[in-house]
């Protein structure tokens, strides 16, 4: 019977390694990720960049529903290859 309930303690310990892994991940590691894949789509579909200033260059997008052209969050990086 001991060792059914070690076992048991040891799956808890195991569920709730797992959640707070999970939680730090969704809460501090997703939103960084998500930001950048955002960016890069972004900067891939960039119009009317303009020059380097430092490593940034500041581009334009045109929204998924045709909208009016924005601006690229931070920018795009100066190595990217959309065309000034």
């Amino acid at each position: 019977m001991k060792e059914a309930t070690g076992d048991l303690s040891m799956t808890a310990v195991a569920i709730v390694a797992i959640a707070a892994i999970a939680a730090v991940f969704t809460m501090l590691i997703w939103p960084n990720i998500r930001a950048t894949i955002n960016r890069n789509t972004l900067c891939s579909q960039a119009i009317n960049c303009t020059g380097c200033e430092g490593d940034v260059r500041q581009c334009m997008y045109i929204p998924a529903d045709g909208g009016v052209p924005m601006p690229v969050p931070g920018g795009c990086p100066c190595d990217n290859e959309a065309t000034p």
